[in-house]
């Protein structure tokens, strides 16, 4: 046996023939084999990239059936986010939401506060005219008149106490505006006397009271709307407007304001007769317009202002 070993070379056992542990070798076949299972497999995986590919969520029907932004002037923008917070209203805003007498407060203290402001305002604000004069003194007359206690009598102490200083409201307007319409301020006698006229009818709708110091109010309101009238007339005497003194019937409502007032108007009577001596009685004797002769009424009513004697033998009782 040992001359067999000797006579046959030494050979790893992996190389021996017939051996089962040996690895196959490659030949032309196997390796054709090798080839097609790895391009088979290249496929397999190709295959299988690609049915990831149509599964993944960027290829479902949901999302491609949407419309995807596009560039340029079709992009979507976000809007800026705004800050809300409460803050002040704008002075134009502010001023919408006040009411006449707030408003009137409001500028009143500021005026009040800074006194060029106040002289602006004075000389910048359009003249206040007749009618909303009038219109105020008005309003001051019904709080007087709402001031009244129910029940009583009106002219008693009781009442005064209650009215008073609603009454000390009315008289110092009057005593403020009566002058605004008076000569060289206004220059117009229509307008001094259509004011006038209004402010008279005020004084005589003002309670009498039962007290004698009470009544000094309304007798002094009097005597300073005589003066004021008086004024008017001799100013409008002047400028050459007496002539619409007497034809403008201010003769007769003069008189009837005398009368109402218990002859309390006397100097401004005074005053108007006095104007249409001067200007001579045969003048008023004819209608500016039409040159037909004036009413015998008011020829008499002239008559009796130019005598003094219009007004005599009546009696005017208490308001």
């Amino acid at each position: 046996m040992n001359s067999i070993l000797a006579s046959q070379p030494f050979l790893a056992p992996h190389l021996l023939p017939n051996n089962r542990l040996s690895p196959p070798r490659l030949n032309s076949s196997n390796s054709n084999n090798m080839a097609g299972r790895k391009r088979k497999a290249d496929d397999d995986t190709a295959d299988r990239d690609e049915r990831m590919t149509s599964a993944s969520p960027s290829s479902s029907p949901s999302l491609a059936s949407r419309i995807l932004p596009q560039s340029g002037s079709h992009r979507i923008t976000k809007r800026p986010r705004t800050n809300l917070t409460g803050r002040p209203l704008p002075l134009a805003r502010l001023l919408e939401t006040l009411g006449a007498d707030d408003m009137r407060s409001l500028l009143q203290s500021i005026c009040d506060r800074h006194p060029q402001i106040g002289q602006e305002v004075v000389t910048t604000a359009p003249r206040p005219s007749v009618a909303s004069a009038l219109s105020v003194l008005n309003n001051y007359e019904s709080t007087v008149r709402s001031s009244f206690p129910f029940g009583g009598r009106p002219s008693s102490d009781y009442s005064y106490n209650r009215v008073r200083q609603s009454l000390m409201n009315l008289l110092d307007a009057l005593k403020d505006y009566t002058p605004h319409f008076l000569p060289p301020h206004e220059a117009q006698p229509a307008t001094s006397l259509n004011y006038l006229d209004g402010a008279t009818d005020v004084i005589h709708r003002l309670q009498d009271w039962d007290s004698y110091q009470n009544n000094r109010h309304k007798q002094d309101a009097y005597e300073e709307m005589a003066k004021a009238w008086a004024l008017v007339i001799q100013e409008a005497t002047k400028r050459g407007g007496g002539i619409q003194l007497q034809y403008g019937g201010w003769d007769q409502k003069l008189a009837k304001h005398n009368e109402l007032s218990g002859g309390k108007m006397q100097v401004a009577v005074d005053a108007l007769r006095t104007t249409i001596g001067f200007m001579g009685t045969g003048s008023g004797s004819q209608h500016p317009q039409g040159g037909s002769n004036v009413p015998a009424d008011i020829a008499t009513v002239r008559q009796q202002l130019l005598n003094g004697t219009y007004g005599q033998g009546v009696r005017v009782g208490p308001w």
